[in-house]
């Protein structure tokens, strides 16, 4: 059955141990047995599949399962679990009026997808919430264009929270060979001999400018975790697949394979900012990382959030509390003065001396198969992009 496992490879888990709620294949086998009976809640969406995949591997530990009000309340005003852990976003299971009307605390219910019952939930609380109050200290916004709102607003209108036991992982043949649990990155890192190990989040190809990045924080760790979000995005950016070639070909030429391991990170998105940069960084505290890059408007979308938000509100905790080390960056960029990368923190020169090329000019650039200057992509990466660009043009 699922497990508390105190005694992991590394770093203590966030909370202190790792709360993995994945079911062994007999387990399921008959739990799925019985649970066609119980009462059934539709996960509808790739946010919540994925937090059940988080929550099955212990990503998200010390939660157990879906929140309840007091945790989810607590969240939400403070950013911080009831008993007082920081946590900075919810973990919600949405339901509707008549799937509400079938439960009852105590009881156990079905999380089913399409017919199939993925995982099973031990009812502890059923409420409502508002909406607006959580989309405004979580996203910081009400606006429904934000990607993150139009979701809350997408949602059943109750939320069902309680411990839950994940029967199977629909996700896990997904990058198979690269979609290793907490635990397994543990054993890795181990095995390396790595003491420090910073963890670089992506949801969009690896540039010069986040290569330069990655690299400077490798100066001062033992290793590097190149951690790209695979577990859902908004439709208009990169497709996973075609960011790990990306991934894939950088290894292959530019990093040092001994001091890099490149490992999907199965998170939804929330586009949340400042606060997504915190739960980005927890997240991976409980993968054994003890230092985490936190660059310009981190997990940001559209003009919602200030370029270095982010990073000022790890100050807002006591680092001990968190216990993982954010390595704030500014913006970096090729300097054609310099004749190398730079930020503003080390380069002296003019904006006309630097190249720089914003996201709508890349994409037009590789949808007419126009590479961009080496300054700003490796060759090899523009190549997979542009072949990208052309099949889905």
């Amino acid at each position: 059955m699922p497990s508390t496992l105190k005694d992991v490879p590394g770093a203590q888990p966030h909370g202190g141990a790792l709360e993995i709620r994945m079911a062994t294949p007999d387990e399921a086998a008959d739990i799925a047995k019985g649970a066609g009976s119980l009462p059934k809640i539709e996960a509808k969406s790739r946010r919540v599949l994925s937090d059940l995949e988080l929550l099955a591997v212990g990503a998200v530990s010390p939660n157990r399962g879906f929140m309840t009000k007091a945790d989810y309340s607590s969240v939400v005003e403070d950013m911080r679990l009831e008993g007082g852990i920081p946590w900075s976003l919810p973990i919600t299971l949405s339901a509707t009026d008549d799937e509400v009307a079938n439960l009852s605390k105590g009881e156990r219910a079905a999380i089913v997808h399409e017919g199939k019952i993925v995982a099973v939930i031990d009812v502890e609380d059923i409420f409502d919430y508002d909406v607006d109050n959580e989309a405004e200290k979580t996203y910081l916004t009400t606006d429904e264009a934000h990607p993150g709102v139009a979701y809350l607003h997408s949602q059943a209108p109750h939320y069902v929270g309680g411990e839950v036991t994940v029967l199977e992982n629909l996700f896990a043949h997904e990058f198979a060979e690269h979609r290793l649990t907490p635990l397994q990155l543990r054993e890795q890192i181990a095995e390396r001999g790595w003491k420090t190990i910073v963890a670089f989040q992506t949801r969009n190809p690896i540039h010069r400018a986040h290569e330069y990045l990655t690299k400077c924080a490798l100066e001062i760790t033992d290793g590097l975790v190149i951690h790209p979000l695979v577990g859902g995005t908004k439709g208009d950016d990169i497709p996973a697949e075609t960011r790990m070639k990306c991934y894939q070909v950088l290894m292959d030429n530019y990093y040092p394979n001994d001091r890099v391991i490149l490992s999907v990170f199965p998170a939804s998105m929330r586009y949340a900012g400042p606060r997504e940069a915190i739960w980005h960084s927890l997240l991976r505290k409980n993968y054994g990382i003890t230092h985490f890059i936190v660059g310009r408007d981190h997990a940001g979308v559209g003009d919602y959030y200030g370029s270095y938000d982010a990073q000022k509100l790890f100050d807002e905790f006591d680092p001990a509390e968190l216990g993982i080390q954010p390595l704030k960056f500014e913006h970096s960029f090729w300097c054609n003065k310099c004749e190398g990368m730079g930020s503003d923190k080390t380069c002296p020169h003019t904006k006309e001396d630097r190249v720089f090329l914003s996201g709508t000019q890349v994409r037009q650039m590789l949808v007419d198969g126009i590479e961009p200057p080496p300054e700003f992509s490796r060759h090899e990466v523009a190549k997979i992009l542009i072949d990208d660009a052309r099949a889905n043009a």
